[in-house]
Order: structure tokens, then sequence, then C-alpha cells
């Protein structure tokens, strides 16, 4: 630990490292937290995995693969979102489908791209030692757009959440605010994308709002807690990761999920005193 709190002190990819670890918290512990609460964390996967068809196909044009993953996520998740609320009877095909076709999409334009190109496996799997100012920045852009959407729209997303019925006697747009939801998760997933990959980032969306669920029932609440334990969930996962030069966004995912089976434990032997 000594090594890692030097390091920090003295390596700006440290540094930039644990900004990133913070910022990515922000969007985490607020959307993570509908996610759990609205039970779609499958749904938030398919989202996720079918970002590759962007980078994909973002790459083989020579183009931003972030833009690439943005612009991917966002289609999908309206996509999705449409075809959900018209056919819910088929929700896990359709998951199943945009899941698969995303992947497949994107591998096979990487496949027509010439080279090897290092930087789509940060993406694929996480690299948050490589993260630079412009990425904070973009990072920081991201967590406003989610902040500004659910300040001004809390209320909505609310009802929206615990009580559909209920909304739709309110005269709330119930179908606009899940799309508009999906599209926020979408923009969540890319924020996570570099500290721990597409592959995984469906582990650091649920679990710290999974973990923040069993102690606070109060939405504004879950979103404090959760996005706490995030931070300190990736920082840890960046310091462990240091000292024996593991994969960080393994190291992050694999700490997360131990976070969770010990706070599920934790709670079963303080509910049973």
């Amino acid at each position: 630990m000594n090594e890692f709190v030097t390091a920090l002190i003295e390596f700006t990819f440290l540094q930039n490292a644990i900004f990133a670890c913070l910022l990515a918290s922000v969007g985490c512990g607020i959307i993570g937290t509908y996610i759990v609460v609205k039970k779609i964390s499958f749904l938030t996967g398919g989202i996720a995995h079918s970002v590759l068809a962007g980078m994909g196909m973002a790459y083989f044009y020579n183009a931003s693969p972030i833009m690439g993953a943005i612009i991917a996520a966002l289609v999908s998740s309206i996509m999705i979102g449409w075809i959900n609320l018209r056919w819910k009877e088929h929700e896990d095909v359709l998951i199943a489908a945009f899941w698969s076709a995303g992947m497949a999409i994107g591998i096979l334009f990487l496949s027509r791209t010439p080279g090897y190109n290092v930087d789509l496996m940060s993406y694929l799997f996480g690299n948050i030692l490589m993260i630079t100012h412009s990425d904070l920045s973009l990072m920081f852009l991201l967590d406003m757009i989610v902040i500004a959407f659910v300040f001004v729209y809390y209320k909505h997303f609310l009802v929206s959440v615990y009580d559909e019925e209920f909304a739709r006697l309110r005269g709330i747009n119930t179908e606009l605010f899940y799309i508009l939801l999906l599209c926020l998760i979408s923009i969540t997933i890319v924020i996570l994308i570099q500290l721990v990959g597409l592959i995984m980032v469906i582990a650091l969306l649920t679990l710290p709002a999974a973990i923040a669920s069993q102690y606070v029932t109060s939405l504004h609440k879950m979103f404090l807690l959760s996005a706490v334990i995030c931070a300190l969930i990736s920082i840890t996962g960046v310091s462990i990761s240091f000292g024996p030069d593991l994969p960080t966004g393994s190291v992050i995912v694999l700490t997360a999920c131990c976070a969770y089976f010990f706070s599920v434990v934790l709670k079963q032997i303080l509910s049973s005193k």
C-alpha cells in the first residue's frame, strides 16, 4: 500500500486513474440504482455488448471508437426500449438477439480492419491506467448529462421506476421515460468502458447499487451510498492491481463481487440477531 501511495503522488497516470474512478462512480451510483430497483440488469447487458458494433465500425472507418460506442449505445438502447415496450413477451429473446448481433457485427468489422489495435483490447477489457485528461473531460461531460436529466426529471423517474401504473394515471409518459432511462444507461456504460471494459461493465453497474439497496431504501440515499461504494471498490481494485501488475479492470470487478458477497453474508448475520 505504501508503494501505491508513493506512486500515486509521483505518477500522473495513477492520479488520472483515481479521478476516473471518482467520475465513474457518480454515473454508476445514480444509474446503477435505477437498474437495480427496476431489475433490468440483463437488459443493460444487452445494451453494453451491442456497443462493440459501433466500436468495430469506428475502427473500420478510422473514426473515434468512443464516438462509435456512444452512437451504438444510444441507438441500441432506443431500439431495445421501443421493441421491448411492444413485444414484452419476447424480452429475453430480444436482449439475446441484440447482445449477440452487436458482438457479431463488431467482430466482422474488426476482422476487416487491417492490423491489430491494442486500444481495442483496452475498451473490451478496460485499461484505467491509460486514461488521459481528454478521457477525464469526456467522462465529466457525460456525468453532467446524466446528473442534469436525473435532477430535472427526478420525480418522473421516481414514480415510473416504482409504480408505472400510478405514473400513467398522473399523466406521465412512462414509455418516454423508460427509453430515456435506457439512454442514460448507455451513456453510463460508455463512462465505465475504460475502467472495466464493456465485457465486464455490467458488474460495476449493478453490484455497488445492489449492496446499497441492502441498507437503504430511499432512492436518493441509494444514489449516494452506491456512488461511495463504487468509488471505494474502484480505488481498492486499482491499488491491489498496481503492485503485482494485474489487469486492473478484472481486479476491480472481482473486488466488487467480493464486496457484494461479503455484504450479503453480513446482512444475513445482522438480520438473524
